[in-house]
């Protein structure tokens, strides 16, 4: 009898098993192709879930180890998360938070140390709970996961000798250094688009869309690729920021739910015993007047040839009236010398998983991946090809951007023209690099539709901004687009350490309405151009576009600068009415500069009087949108 629920038992994990590898097989970008196959593994291990509950005892007495419920339990976790990728779903990610939790509190591992294997499972599973925490900013259980995974790696150095955990040691060197990069600035408010703290997401009414229908974001390309940068597993610290900014905060009674109720003998109280309460978590994810999340691809150092083709797949499946999103950082510079690391996903690809399947790097993150850059360039100004001080130069036609290494040739490098084909279709672009200036040539340029580019300063802003290294920080034009206020105490010199809790709040809410502001600006202006028009209405895009007039202003005006300064560009070009020399935008940074202290720091075109009267008027216009309810 015990025999043949032992045969049962395996017979069910071998067919999950095949279930499960062929969802995580298939690509995670363009249309969700994956429901009907999601359903039928998530009832696979529903059903083998349910098995080994109501035959414990039996599956025990013929050899069933703790660590096998485990494997079954993190693969649902896998499940979840993969689920998450494909379609931005937060919901998902919670509830593989959840599993994994499970698995901590649980022990489901305990005594992995005496067993090479088994110690690799937990490996892994701590990385991929380290990623959904990192995702769900989870900061303290980041560090508890960080704590383990050191104490594995000891116990398994004194019990395993033989085996090497060089590759193992690299993870966790890389979330520490992710983590440390990531929590530097006192946060506030979530980098998630938060109703409490961002203007409303209410369709605006602008005045200059005429006859045309607004766009709607509906797909993320995320690419990045910078050499030693930040980054843990596939993504890099400047992809995770704008992954974060391109979702909305969870909602409802999500954060009063206690996730980890779990009941003595399973995973989490369940009448069927499977996980948690999924509807309930899915109700209080879900906010009726929230439109969902954008789908998000996340490459990593992909090859241009694999890019283009992601890029087509998703402008191919756009549908009407949407808009693609597309976020490349990278250098305009060849490396050279570059010595090849172990990285976390390598450590989770070329470790042994002897039962359940091997868990490539896909399995952390997705089968690409991202990474970002600090660019400059200068504002209004043509592009300056040019040599730094090290002899790197800029490839030689000065137009392209790096995905890789020199030594991989045309195949890592990406050229402006290679993105004009995929504007038959509605594209935002986001160009982070010291080459920026090279994809100005994108506008009127078009093949039928107008594209919308923000541009990263093509040059350092100033001297002693390379104390901003991106490989260290991420870049800074990032930073202001996914967390401007953390951006300008980075900028300015501002820390944790002197800054008072109560001026930041201050802070926060002086920038907060001012953005409020100049989105009624831009909704009433009659020059705006036709293409930010049709993508103000949208949330996202709304507040990139304001972000990247509010860096646009900072970094003019920044005083270290001087008179040659490289500034973010955008095109086609937004109302004057926003641009840095108007006395709105000085009123704002006047305001912001004083309020933390660094007024010194800026340099102010417009008089004392100007900047009174045009604090006097934005006050007024705050007024006036607080009565309406429009914004804020």
């Amino acid at each position: 009898m015990e025999e043949r629920v032992s045969e049962k038992f395996r017979s069910l994990v071998e067919s999950a098993e095949k279930k499960f590898a062929r969802v995580r097989d298939l690509p995670y970008h363009g249309r969700d192709r994956c429901g009907p196959y999601f359903q039928k593994v998530f009832k696979a291990y529903m059903k083998l879930w349910k098995f080994q509950q109501e035959n414990r005892q039996k599956l025990v007495e013929a050899g069933l180890r703790r660590a096998e419920i485990g494997e079954i339990a993190s693969r649902i976790g896998q499940l979840y998360y993969t689920q998450y990728l494909r379609t931005s779903e937060i919901r998902f990610l919670v509830e593989a938070c959840v599993f994994y939790e499970a698995i901590l509190e649980r022990y489901y591992f305990k005594g992995s140390s005496q067993d090479l294997g088994l110690a690799y499972k937990e490996l892994r599973f701590l990385a991929r709970f380290m990623v959904v925490c990192l995702l769900l900013n989870r900061e303290e259980m980041v560090q508890k996961l960080v704590e383990r995974h050191k104490s594995l790696l000891d116990e398994c150095k004194r019990t395993l000798q033989d085996a090497s955990f060089k590759d193992w040691k690299h993870v966790v060197q890389e979330i520490v250094r992710f983590v440390k990069a990531d929590t530097e600035l006192v946060t506030v408010r979530p980098l998630r688009y938060c109703v409490p703290y961002d203007s409303h997401p209410v369709l605006l009414n602008v005045a200059n869309l005429k006859a045309w229908r607004p766009l709607k974001l509906q797909d993320a390309l995320l690419t990045s690729y910078h050499h030693n940068e930040v980054k843990f597993s596939d993504i890099t610290l400047d992809t995770f920021r704008m992954l974060q900014c391109l979702e909305w905060e969870p909602s409802g009674s999500f954060h009063q739910i206690q996730l980890t109720d779990s009941s003595a003998d399973g995973v989490c109280n369940r009448p069927d015993g499977f996980g948690i309460n999924h509807l309930k978590i899915a109700e209080a994810m879900d906010d009726a007047m929230l439109p969902p999340n954008p789908r998000k691809a996340i490459l990593y150092r992909p090859s241009v040839t694999h890019l283009i083709a992601v890029i087509a797949t998703i402008c191919e499946e756009l549908s009407p009236e949407s808009i693609m999103l597309i976020y490349i950082s990278a250098s305009g510079k060849a490396e050279r010398n570059v010595t090849s690391l172990p990285t976390a996903s390598g450590a989770l690809m070329n470790s042994s998983q002897p039962i359940l399947r091997v868990p490539h790097a896909h399995d952390l993150l997705s089968k690409e991946s991202s990474v970002t850059t600090d660019n400059h360039r200068k504002y209004g100004s043509e592009s300056h090809a040019s040599v730094d001080d090290k002899g790197d130069s800029v490839d030689s036609s000065g137009t392209c951007l790096w995905l890789g290494s020199r030594g991989n040739g045309g195949v890592n490098k990406l050229y402006p023209a290679d993105i004009l084909p995929f504007t038959r279709r509605p594209l935002f672009l986001i160009i982070d690099s010291d080459n920026s200036c090279a994809f100005k040539i994108v506008h009127g340029s078009e093949r039928g539709e107008s594209a919308a580019l923000l541009l990263s300063p093509s040059g350092p802003t100033f001297s002693g901004l390379s104390s901003f290294d991106p490989t260290r920080n991420g870049s800074l034009f990032t930073f202001f687009l996914t967390a401007p206020i953390q951006a300008f105490c980075k900028l300015v010199g501002l820390s944790n350490s002197n800054l008072e809790m109560d001026v930041y709040r201050k802070a926060e809410g002086i920038l907060s309405s001012a953005f409020s502001v100049w989105e009624v600006i831009l909704s009433k202006s009659d020059n705006l151009e036709i293409v930010w028009a049709r993508v103000l209405p949208d949330p996202f895009l709304r507040r990139l576009i304001i972000r990247f007039i509010f860096c646009r202003t900072v970094l003019a005006l920044y005083a270290p600068c001087g008179k040659n300064r490289y500034l973010p560009e955008c095109q086609p070009n937004l109302p004057a009415s926003v641009s840095p020399t108007c006395a709105t935008s000085q009123s704002t940074l006047h305001r912001l500069a004083s309020c933390l202290g660094v007024v010194d720091q800026f340099s102010f075109t417009c008089s004392l009087k100007g900047t009174a009267q045009i604090t006097k008027a934005i006050s007024e216009i705050e007024e006036v949108c607080r009565e309406k309810g429009t914004v804020c």
